[in-house]
C-alpha cells in the first residue's frame, strides 16, 4: 500500500470514530478512559498535535470542537451526566 492510500484510509478510520463519539453521546468520556484508556479529550488533543506538527496552530477548545461536533461546554449541558 502507498502512503497516499494509507493516509486516506487512516483518515476515513479517524472520521468514522469522530462520527460514532458524536453519535454515542450516551458513553461518557469517564467510560471511555475506563474501558479504553483514552477520551474524546484525548482525541482532541492528539488531533491539536497533529495539526501543531504540521504547522496549523490550534487550541484546545477548537480542536475538542472537530470532536464534539459542538462546543465542550454545549456538549457538556446536553449529555454530560
Amino acid at each position: 500500500m502507498d502512503d497516499a492510500t494509507r493516509t486516506q484510509i487512516e483518515a476515513a478510520a479517524f472520521r468514522r470514530l469522530v462520527a460514532h463519539f458524536r453519535e454515542r453521546t450516551d458513553v461518557q468520556n469517564i467510560d471511555l478512559m475506563n474501558l479504553a484508556g483514552f477520551c474524546r479529550n484525548c482525541l482532541a488533543k492528539w488531533y491539536a498535535a497533529a495539526a501543531g506538527e504540521h504547522g496549523v496552530e490550534l487550541d484546545k477548545l477548537e480542536a475538542r470542537e472537530v470532536v464534539y461536533g459542538m462546543s465542550y461546554e454545549e456538549w457538556k449541558t446536553k449529555h454530560q451526566r
